[in-house]
């Protein structure tokens, strides 16, 4: 991917019929087919009214894309950042940093002072270290496939 990147972040019903498509298909290609994981990928939580779909286009190509559940929703406690997603396309090119860092601004804007949650592959922790996430759990399994549980402090 060469093109500026643009990002979106938007509530359900803002998501034109489009995004909604681009990202639900990045999600499916991504953690249904290629990580072999078969489970119920739409869940009511995309739609809940506060919920944020952050997304990037690239090349008219959505790039990256996570969401971001209020406090409640996925976690009594805790806003979640969750369904974090890098197309194949624009991978190796430090997109997941970039992602990460709009989706801490997100959260700082549409939830300020809040700490946040996130369920990690495993394997991702010193990534997600990077944007001052702790591991808080051990090693669990969630769809097959190894995470641990990861807090940030008030942003």
């Amino acid at each position: 991917m060469t093109g500026n990147i643009q990002w979106q972040v938007k509530t359900f019903n803002e998501l034109t019929t489009n995004e909604l498509y681009d990202a639900l298909k990045l999600r499916v290609d991504v953690f249904v087919v290629e990580q072999a994981c078969y489970y119920p990928e739409l869940d009511d939580l995309d739609r809940h009214a506060e919920t944020l779909h952050l997304y990037s286009y690239q090349d008219d190509v959505m790039t990256s894309y996570l969401r971001i559940l209020p406090k409640g929703t996925a976690y009594p406690d805790y806003v979640a950042i969750g369904r974090v997603v890098i197309a194949p396309c624009a991978r190796g090119k430090g997109l997941g940093h970039l992602l990460m860092s709009q989706a801490l601004t997100a959260c700082q804007n549409h939830f300020p002072g809040q700490s946040i949650k996130i369920s990690a592959q495993e394997h991702l922790e010193a990534f997600y270290n990077q944007h001052g996430f702790s591991r808080v759990s051990d090693m669990y399994l969630e769809d097959n496939i190894p995470h641990i549980a990861m807090l940030k402090a008030e942003v």
